[in-house]
């Protein structure tokens, strides 16, 4: 069912992933998050993709959020235990996507649907397009790391503003604040994301990816895994490394010249 609700599009080195559920504003469900995780998983190992877009179907919505119906009849710990930490898991596997990721903002980005467009390396909001943090208005707070990940994006004081007055804003104000890089006109936002996507894969892929990593070490966003990655390739790339392995295999004392 949740293969029929997000749909992967390949074409060539550009890869798009889309929300299909408009007649409930794309509204997310646990089944959704899973499949998003197992799709951000499948094309982190792709290595035929270097850049990924991320959009919603029809004008009215990119996502309205987590779906009410899905977590509104959860108890206490199993909110926190599945929906909260699953779908925390989630948006942090599409936030370290190796590959550069596009949010095509096709309409409203509320709730849990604006912390997914912050996962998003890049975020294009089509004119008509609100984004918010309504949560307090149903009485819980954002769960999907929108006061964590957003401030990074954009500072505390525009965070706090979504998130105390739940009201939304909109596109314009949007870009004043860094929220989005990029606003369009209506029904333009797949279009220019593709175009975006197509110019990114066209530059040298190991850099592509080197400089992602470093602006999301630079921003807290995988500090352990990012230092230890680059480091890593570093020293398994040295004339030692290949020594190391090769004595190993033949069980011999390695001879390393520091280099």
């Amino acid at each position: 069912m949740s293969g029929d609700l997000i749909h992967l599009e390949r074409n060539g080195a550009v890869a798009v992933l889309t929300l299909a559920r408009p007649a409930k504003l794309n509204a997310l469900t646990q089944a959704m998050v899973e499949r998003l995780e197992r799709l951000a998983d499948e094309l982190d190992r792709d290595e035929a993709i270097r850049a990924v877009i991320l959009t919603g179907t029809g004008e009215r919505a990119f996502c309205a959020g987590a779906d009410i119906a899905d977590w509104g009849g959860l108890e206490p710990l199993a909110f926190g235990r599945r929906w909260v930490r699953d779908g925390h898991r989630c948006f942090d596997h599409l936030a370290r996507l190796r590959q550069p990721l596009i949010a095509a903002l096709n309409g409203a980005a509320l709730g849990g649907g604006l912390e997914l467009a912050a996962c998003a390396d890049l975020r294009l909001a089509e004119a008509h397009a609100r984004l918010g943090l309504p949560e307090a208005r149903v009485g819980i707070i954002p769960g999907w790391s929108g006061t964590q990940r957003l401030v990074r994006r954009i500072g505390g004081p525009s965070v706090k503003r979504l998130v105390l007055t739940g009201e939304p804003i909109d596109a314009a104000e949007a870009l004043r604040i860094g929220l989005v890089d990029e606003v369009v006109p209506t029904g333009q936002g797949l279009a220019r994301a593709r175009a975006l996507a197509a110019g990114i894969a066209e530059r040298a892929p190991v850099a592509v990816e080197l400089a992602k990593l470093l602006v999301n070490l630079a921003e807290g966003e995988e500090v352990a895994a990012a230092v230890e990655a680059i480091a890593g390739a570093l020293a398994h790339g040295t004339a030692d490394a290949k020594e190391g392995i090769a004595a190993f295999r033949a069980r011999r004392p390695p001879v390393f010249r520091g280099r």
